[in-house]
């Protein structure tokens, strides 16, 4: 059985069974509930590098776009056909052309997205280095042969296998000059978009150049996967790290707004059909006929700070608990959300993450199970009363090192043995670079960024109807938004991107009342049901 077919039956118990309850909070913009879905690795182009067309081969979901659609930054024809990366004979026999992955093609091998690799594959900004530092052969089912290459980097995915988002797109606002704060893997992002701050490592252990670096100044800044300190699920043969910055879960709590981060597996009691439970629960995936862990601590936000860490995944001790100061201390399991939310206690803030096999991630997921996840949670939330004054934003914590042929804009610099962007050792002039969580760290080195362009949807009653964004922004744009709306504007310092980011309120119009015309999707096609 198909992962999301459990997934669509768990959400069909739910009943709602009373509306929002209470008064709503005060807050900057009409927005009284965000919920941000962050998906995992990938770039702009794998995804909407050739929107609004799509190939529409017989016997796969069509799209068309709508007449006004707005075109992308993506892959033109030039780029297509002349691609730097087809000129670069380092790349070997990676040297090739973007290409078309195929729906049948959904499920691949991960490729390389570590914080140096992505630098490198830069090249000085010629882009044209991706085989060769960050490609990874492994052809997926019935592949043709430039997949069994490192050109497989250069793959991408159009509206026949991406439709719901493609669809999202059109109804709603998406951004295509979105950057990763940073440059690496997953951990990273997940920090920077609930802190903006990957410097300041408080607790470590096994400390290894490959998991965090010096900053120059004696302390620690994260540029790899790192596990969270205490958390029960962490393994014991990697670095694990608490972190001393403070986070948007810090400034939510002691403003009185509630919040949770839920993820999925989270919850060590469950057991699920396969008979897994604990640590160690999975889901098969029809789609890449494998079975993957639930739960992967490093991609947990909030289980890497002391304030807003659950290490033992203790249970919420009621549903009304949930979002609320409590035993689980606002980390929760993805299901807690829906249940939340269906008994009528949604919290103003919530960041979702997937079980694995619908994460999005190359090598334990694809864009079909994704979409499966996305669809059934977006169609749940239009359904409920909250809708009305809702945002949910899709985001991705990396590019897992799929080709994107833009340019990250470097507003923050670094200078360590990990760097490579402008030569050995240096993304630029190491001296202009954000300040570190401690005092006197006055240039925290490290942090080198934006990094790769990735994907940003907002779907709401208040986004822009199919509208492209182009003002830069980034993972810490969110929490930006964030603070502005129920915060004051209140800013988490200590070296944060949040000081110098813009927000994301150019994707919506707060000027123009409330669209509340719903777009359910089918989770297998992901076009209009």
């Amino acid at each position: 059985m198909r992962v999301h077919k459990l997934l669509t039956g768990l959400l069909g118990v739910f009943v709602l069974m009373t509306a929002a309850a209470g008064v709503a909070r005060a807050t900057a913009y009409p927005v009284q509930y965000v919920v941000v879905i962050y998906q995992e690795n990938i770039s702009f182009d794998h995804y909407f590098g050739t929107y609004p067309n799509a190939a529409n081969p017989s016997g796969e979901p069509a799209f068309y776009p709508l007449i006004g659609t707005p075109t992308v930054n993506g892959l033109t024809p030039l780029l297509l056909t002349y691609n730097p990366n087809s000129l670069n004979a380092n790349n070997g026999a990676g040297e090739i052309n973007p290409f078309r992955l195929d729906r049948s093609q959904a499920f691949t091998v991960s490729q390389t997205h570590n914080y140096q690799p992505e630098q490198q594959a830069f090249d000085f900004g010629l882009m044209d280095a991706f085989p060769e530092f960050v490609g990874q052969a492994g052809p997926p089912p019935g592949s043709s042969a430039p997949v069994a290459t490192t050109g497989l980097t250069m793959g991408y995915f159009d509206g026949n296998t991406v439709t719901a988002e493609w669809n999202y797109a059109q109804r709603f606002a998406m951004s295509d000059n979105s950057y990763g704060t940073t440059f690496g893997p997953s951990t990273p992002g997940a920090i920077n978009l609930v802190s903006g701050q990957t410097n300041g490592i408080g607790i470590v252990t096994l400390q290894s150049t490959t998991y965090e670096i010096s900053d120059g100044y004696g302390g620690l800044t994260m540029i790899d996967d790192p596990e969270p300190y205490g958390d029960v699920c962490s393994t014991t043969t990697k670095s694990n790290v608490q972190l001393t910055a403070k986070n948007i879960g810090d400034l939510l709590t002691a403003g009185g707004v509630s919040w949770g981060g839920f993820t999925g597996g989270f919850n060590l009691s469950t057991i699920n059909t396969n008979g897994t439970t604990g640590c160690n629960r999975s889901s098969y995936s029809s789609v890449a006929q494998q079975t993957f862990v639930d739960y992967e601590p490093h991609h947990n936000w909030f289980q890497y700070y002391a304030s807003t860490s659950n290490p033992t995944h203790v249970r919420p001790a009621s549903v009304a608990e949930i979002g609320h100061a409590g035993s689980a201390n606002h980390d929760y399991d993805l299901n807690d959300f829906f249940t939340a939310v269906s008994a009528g206690n949604m919290p103003a803030v919530s960041f979702l993450k997937a079980i694995g096999a619908q994460d999005a991630h190359a090598g334990n997921s694809d864009p079909l199970d994704e979409q499966t996840f996305l669809v059934t949670t977006i169609n749940f939330l239009q359904k409920t009363p909250y809708w009305k004054n809702m945002a949910i934003i899709i985001a991705y914590d990396d590019s897992d090192g799929w080709y994107d042929h833009q340019m990250s804009p470097i507003v923050n610099q670094s200078n360590t043995a990990a760097d490579a962007l402008s030569g050995p050792g240096a993304c630029g002039n190491g001296a202009s670079a954000l300040p570190g969580v401690a005092a006197g760290t006055l240039h925290a080195q490290g942090r080198c960024g934006f990094g790769p362009r990735l994907p940003l949807l907002v779907i709401s009653p208040f986004a822009k109807k199919n509208f492209v964004d182009h003002a830069i922004t980034n993972q810490t744009s969110i929490i930006r938004f964030i603070e502005d709306n129920w915060l004051g504007g209140q800013r988490l310092g200590g070296g944060s991107f949040d000081a110098i980011s813009n927000s994301i309120t150019n994707m919506f119009d707060f000027d123009h009342g409330r669209r509340l015309k719903k777009l359910i999707l089918d989770p297998d096609t992901g076009n209009p049901k």
